[in-house]
Formats: C-alpha cells, structure tokens, sequence
C-alpha cells in the first residue's frame, strides 16, 4: 500500500496515530494538573515502566494539558552524565521569566531571581558543569552551597511568585532514573517543602521501573509525597485499536488473524506495534492486511530493530556486560535470580555484581524485588540470542 499514507510512526517519543489504552492514566493527570493550578492538593505523579511502554508519549501529553490550562511547565531530559542543578537552572529561568510576562515583576518575583543568580554561582563551583550564565537576579549571598537546602529554598521561592499569579509551576522530567540518588533527595526535599507551605509546585517524571526503589531509599517520605504509575504494555483490546484505528482512519482494513498475530509477535508494546504495524503495512499490496503480509512484516520488522533500537543498547556494553545479559537471555525473557545467571556464567554471584551494577546503572536491567533481575528493554533477550548465538561467544 501507499507508503506515503503509512499512518504508523515508531520513535523515541513520537505520539502514536491512537494513544489506546491509556485514558486513566490521562484523565488522573488532568484531574491533578487542575487541582494544583486551583491551589488544592495533588501529589507529584511518576510514571514507571520498561522502554517501549510510552511513558514519554504520556509525558508530554500530560504537559500538554497542563499548558492549556496555562500553567507554567519546565520540560528536562536527564542525561546519564549531568547533574541536577545543570538541568534545572535554565528551565527555572524560562520559567521565570514566564511569570514575569504574565505580571510585573514583584518583590517575591526577584526574590525568586535573586536566589537563582545565587544558586548558579554556587552550583558551578560545586558541581562545574553549570556553565550557564544569565543576567537575573542580583546575587545576595543567600545561597549555602548544600544542595538540598538550596533547591529547597529555590523551589519554594518559584512557587510563591508562581501562586501569587494565580498559576502553577510543573517540572516535568524524563529519563529521570538517571537522576544522581543525592540529587534526587533533594529534588525530592525540596517538593516535600512546597507541599509543606501548600505552594503549587509539583513534579510529573518518567523513568524505569527501579525509579520507585531508588525514590524510597533517596526519602523515606517519598511514597507519601509521589503517585508511583505502571506503565505496561497494553490489553489485547487496546493493542488492537491501536493498530486498527489507525489503519481504518486511511480507509483500509486489516484481516483479524493479521491483527492478532502482530498484537502477539509484540507482545502488546506500544513502540513494537507500531513497528509492525508500519512493516505490515508496506508489507501488503493492497487491503485488507493479510497474516501473510504480516509474517513478512515480522522479518523485517526484527531486521530493523536489531540494527537500531536493540542495537544501539548492545553497542554501549563492555565485553563482560554482553555476556551476563547473554547469560540472563539464557535463561528466558525473565526476571531471574542474580544467582541463576552466576551459574549460567559459571562465577560466584559476588564476582559478577559489580558487572550486574553496571548494566543496572546504564538502565539496561533492573531489580523487581531483592535478588531478581530483568531486562529494562521487552523482547531483549531474543535479539541477545540473535546477536551471539553461543552462550560464551564475543561479539
């Protein structure tokens, strides 16, 4: 079919032609966004999840509506390799800088500024990769140089000018697994703080499913103050609207067998469903989309994921890495006990636990509950099997 009309759209964050499956998680959202900016109560949301579930596309659905409702949003990415405070300071400024749009600049206003010039000053000498410099605020000396204190106090100070404009501040922040632990109790204190003198601050983040053990270990307080949200793959219903909306809102049809084997082959996962569902359909001559069609579809299908989405995890591995995810693979999709994959490796568990914190730490695996191990990525271990097919094989 007309490949020009393909309505499918895989990506790191790409909105899906239909968002199936996902109108609670929407509708709890935007029940909290309104209750901040109204001034009442809402806890801070987290979206939890493997890669591939969507939590992005959710994410940036959720700031979506927030904007609409005129709040003011700062939207980060927490890379592996920066700190906290190299993040939220530019955001902070837009943010802002926003609020001073929307009402000259008040005495809580440059009090808010005042501790951001403040809060860089400090921030660079401690931490170094703070490199932005912005002409806000008059530096006061304010600052302590602890970090919990001070994005405590820079937080609180956003949000009063923030509430004293009738608005709400939301931070918004993906990947945020990556967050240092130090530095996310402190995120973590200073929400608490907010909450504390009833300011409408508050954080919606996205990350993988060990975010919720490291948010507990971080503040013991933290289930109180977080909403933790699982984001899985989808029903068998929902994973078949979102192939067959799609496909029909172009004026073609998909047979139900073709339907059903894509929704198993993937396993429901949003981001492989509309991999299949993109390959299924360049796949087929003409409608409706045939099991056929769809069995060829598979093999491309794993041909294009094995030379970029998995690919590009396996590419970022040492030699050691490879071969417990190789031994985990061994084992099936999982989780497994860290001990079970020591014996496939023929090691002592205590010999391959700093390889097992690595792979956790680059967000490759991760622990669902004390002794376990699982890959962070579905469908993971098949492509390990592909990509060496000897258990002890490099690569």
């Amino acid at each position: 079919m007309d490949p020009i009309k393909n309505p499918f759209s895989p990506g790191a964050g790409t909105p899906p032609p239909e968002l199936a499956g996902r109108d609670a998680d929407i509708r709890r959202a935007e029940i909290a966004i309104a209750r901040i900016k109204n001034g009442r109560h809402a806890k801070s949301e987290i979206l939890v999840g493997l890669r591939g579930v969507g939590k992005t596309v959710l994410l940036n659905r959720f700031r979506q509506i927030a904007e609409k409702t005129g709040t003011v949003s700062v939207r980060l990415e927490a890379p592996e390799t920066r700190s906290l405070p190299a993040l939220l300071v530019p955001g902070l400024h837009k943010a802002m800088l926003e609020l001073d749009r929307r009402q000259a600049a008040t005495k809580l206003l440059q009090q808010a500024q005042n501790f951001l010039a403040d809060f860089i000053r400090s921030m660079k000498v401690k931490y170094g990769d703070v490199e932005v410099s912005l002409d806000i605020g008059n530096a006061t000396g304010e600052s302590t140089g602890d970090l919990e204190a001070d994005i405590s106090e820079l937080l609180k100070r956003t949000g009063e000018a923030a509430k004293e404009r009738e608005t709400s501040l939301l931070i918004f922040i993906d990947e945020l697994h990556y967050v240092k632990k130090d530095e996310f109790a402190s995120l973590i204190a200073a929400l608490h703080l907010c909450s504390q003198f009833e300011l409408p601050v508050a954080l919606f983040g996205a990350g993988l499913p060990q975010l919720k053990g490291l948010s507990g270990k971080a503040k013991s307080y933290a289930e109180r103050l977080f909403d933790f949200s699982e984001i899985g793959a989808l029903t068998e219903s929902a994973a078949e609207q979102a192939l067959k909306v799609p496909i029909e809102n172009e004026g073609a049809t998909i047979a139900p067998d073709a339907l059903s084997k894509i929704v198993s082959l993937t396993e429901g996962y949003p981001f492989f469903l509309q991999v299949w569902g993109g390959h299924a359909w360049d796949s087929a001559d003409s409608a409706p989309i045939t099991l056929s069609d769809v069995l060829h579809a598979n093999k491309l299908a794993i041909t294009d994921l094995d030379s970029s989405f998995f690919r590009v995890r396996f590419d970022r591995l040492t030699p050691g890495e490879k071969h417990y995810l190789r031994a985990m693979s061994e084992l099936g999709p999982g989780p497994h006990r860290s001990g079970d994959v020591a014996t496939v490796l023929s090691k002592a568990v205590n010999a391959v636990a700093p390889v097992r914190s690595n792979l956790i730490h680059k967000g490759m695996i991760y622990s669902p509950s004390h002794g376990d191990t699982a890959f962070t990525v579905p469908l993971f271990d098949g492509f390990m099997k592909r990509i060496m097919p000897q258990l002890n094989q490099d690569d």
